[in-house]
């Protein structure tokens, strides 16, 4: 598939990752749309199941590899999940409160700690957002606090142990 973003990452047994805001491949909820297209800017609630044993923490990016800019848009990440916890409610990119309390909210592509939502340039057509849950053998990753999601993402690779993948699409029609 053309702009595979998980091409290029380790083979690693995987898990299960839904939401009861979408389904596989299916439109994102309007919620977690970005609010310039009349959303919210709410991260959907997300459940997992399946993680291999041994699973102390999770890491949990949400990438949009369509984006016109060359590298995509990093839409949110969080780390330090612990390996006890098994779902995210809604609005947990934008509320500490709804995140466990180790874990850490790491910066997107603006600068942000919070979940933008899917905001595709008018007319450029169907957008894939790709949130991806990457079990991990260690309870903390250390990386900055001021850390990219790329950078959280190569620092997981020596402790990844499954990763689960939930895709959601978004378009905003031309005007």
């Amino acid at each position: 598939m053309a702009n595979d973003p998980l091409w290029r990452l380790p083979e690693v047994p995987t898990f299960t990752l839904t939401s009861p805001d979408f389904t596989d491949g299916g439109e994102l909820p309007t919620s977690a749309r970005g609010a310039d297209v009349g959303g919210e800017d709410r991260s959907p609630e997300l459940t997992w199941s399946g993680a291999p044993e041994g699973t102390q923490s999770y890491v949990l990016t949400v990438y949009d590899p369509d984006a016109p800019t060359g590298s995509g848009f990093w839409h949110w990440a969080v780390s330090d999940i612990p390996g006890d916890v098994t779902s995210l409610p809604a609005g947990a990119g934008t509320d500490d409160a709804l995140l466990p309390a180790a874990a850490l909210r790491r910066h997107n592509e603006f600068g942000s700690d919070t979940f933008l939502g899917a905001a595709p340039p008018a007319g450029h057509g169907s957008h894939r957002y790709f949130f991806t849950l990457s079990a991990l053998d260690v309870p903390l990753l250390e990386v900055p606090v001021d850390a990219t999601p790329a950078v959280v993402g190569f620092m997981l690779r020596d402790h990844l142990l499954a990763r689960a993948v939930l895709m959601g699409t978004q378009e905003t029609p031309a005007a």
